[in-house]
C-alpha cells in the first residue's frame, strides 16, 4: 500500500511559474531514489519498490526527453 502525498490547492493569485522544471525534477529523483534503494541494504520489498519506481521515473524521463 504506497502513501498518497496530496499537494496543496493554489489560490488564482499565486505566481505559477515552477521554481524547477519537470525533467530537472524527475532527474534529481532518480539520482535520489538510486540513492535510497542502495542505501535500503537488505529491505528487499522497499529496495523492490524502490527499483520500480526508479525504472518508471525513469522511462517517463525517457519519453519525454525523445518528444523534444
Amino acid at each position: 500500500m504506497s502513501n498518497v502525498i496530496p499537494f496543496p490547492c493554489r489560490s488564482r493569485d499565486e505566481d505559477l511559474t515552477p521554481e524547477i522544471d519537470l525533467m530537472t525534477a524527475v532527474d534529481v529523483a532518480i539520482r535520489d531514489l538510486r540513492d535510497i534503494a542502495r542505501r535500503l541494504g537488505g529491505d528487499e520489498a522497499g529496495r523492490r519498490q524502490a527499483d520500480e519506481c526508479l525504472s518508471m521515473l525513469t522511462r517517463a524521463l525517457e519519453q519525454a526527453q525523445a518528444a523534444y
